[in-house]
């Protein structure tokens, strides 16, 4: 009887763990087979441009939610054309990004001509009728006296004075004048303008000028900071509490003197864009600094957490002296997940035989 009776004990308490067992799957089984949302936010799209020609430059549209935010306006006057179009032209996109004609926010990051001419001439951005311009946020300094400069300090003088606001980067950080350093693009994204030295500082180097901020969307990081070279880069990781980032817009098209270890160690990117027709003589023939240089990718590579590295144009034998490598340059950001989609090519540009032939990785 006693064995009997452990025989029933055993048996009933084996029961009992599958029932409790079965109990506890059917909790958390729509959770398994369904996962939540990393994130709840509204979608994010981030555009690197080709600008048609053989020029360093930056114009970037971003698209949050609804609301449409463009960087810089380079790298020449004609750029303007093929800016507008990307923006506007659904049939040429396949895309509606600015369906309102209104861009909620115009970033320009510094006076340098490849960040700013498309902003101005006869065909400028910034003296489009057909565009509204809600709100400016410049660069807080400059040394500019260039004819560019001149025409897109009348443009935004202009725009201000039939409603459009107009910031420095300096009034969004200390949340002055209107302005404010965090902005709320979208549901679950914001934007923050960062605290760079030189806002308030004098200096020789008009890169270090630029506007920095940085884009998030649940818990990804976006890192923009304009052409800042490797002394503003200290400040910039100084004064801020960066983090890693997802993505990083090399600085200063890649050049030798950006994309410092001092800030790569802190941001530990993933995902990298250089602005720049790699390899040109634009700038200096000697094959180690031209964009983007080995410095810049030697660094990158020895931080090693960068998985992907895209640039929209490459120098070619052709008639043009250039040619398109990646091609327009889209990060995606979901609630399914994040990816990049090229226009032209989505391999790794460090795929690319060009590459191959004038720097290294891994």
């Amino acid at each position: 009887m006693k064995n009997t009776s452990r025989g029933k004990i055993v048996f009933f308490s084996i029961i009992s763990f599958i029932v409790g067992f079965l109990a506890s799957f059917l909790v958390v089984a729509p959770t398994i087979l369904n996962p939540a949302p990393l994130v709840n936010a509204t979608d994010l799209e981030i555009n690197f441009m080709m600008l048609g020609n053989g020029y360093a430059g930056d114009s970037i549209y971003i698209k949050a939610g609804e609301t449409d935010i463009l960087v810089d306006a380079g790298s020449r006057k004609s750029s303007a054309k093929f800016i507008k179009d990307y923006i506007t032209d659904s049939k040429s996109n396949l895309h509606s990004y600015v369906e309102d004609n209104k861009l909620e926010y115009v970033i320009a990051t510094h006076a340098d001509q490849d960040h700013i001419a498309a902003f101005v001439g006869s065909n400028g951005i910034l003296k489009d009728s057909s565009l509204e311009i809600e709100t400016i946020i410049e660069f807080t300094r400059t040394n500019k006296t260039t004819e560019v400069y001149k025409e897109y300090r009348q443009a935004v003088s202009d725009l201000k004075a039939n409603g459009t606001n107009v910031y420095t980067a300096l009034d969004c950080y200390n949340n002055q004048n209107g302005a404010s350093r965090v902005i709320e693009l979208s549901e679950g994204i914001e934007l923050e303008i960062l605290y760079n030295y030189f806002y308030e500082h004098e200096t020789s180097n008009e890169n270090n000028y630029s506007v920095c901020f940085m884009l998030r969307r649940g818990n990804e990081q976006y890192l923009f900071t304009g052409d800042l070279e490797g002394e503003g880069e200290e400040y910039l990781v100084k004064n801020n509490n960066l983090g890693k980032v997802y993505f990083y817009k090399l600085g200063h098209h890649g050049s030798k003197t950006s994309t410092s270890m001092e800030l790569l160690e802190v941001i530990k990117p993933e995902v990298v864009v250089a602005t720049c027709v790699a390899f040109t003589y634009e700038y200096t023939e000697n094959d180690d600094n031209t964009f983007p240089t080995k410095k810049a990718v030697d660094n990158l590579v020895s931080i090693g957490t960068v998985k992907h590295f895209y640039v929209p144009y490459m120098v070619s034998d052709n008639k043009d002296g250039y040619e398109i490598a990646n091609g327009n340059i889209v990060i995606k950001s979901n609630d399914n997940g994040t990816y990049v989609e090229c226009s032209a090519d989505n391999r790794d540009f460090f795929e690319f035989e060009i590459f191959k032939k004038y720097r290294s990785w891994g």
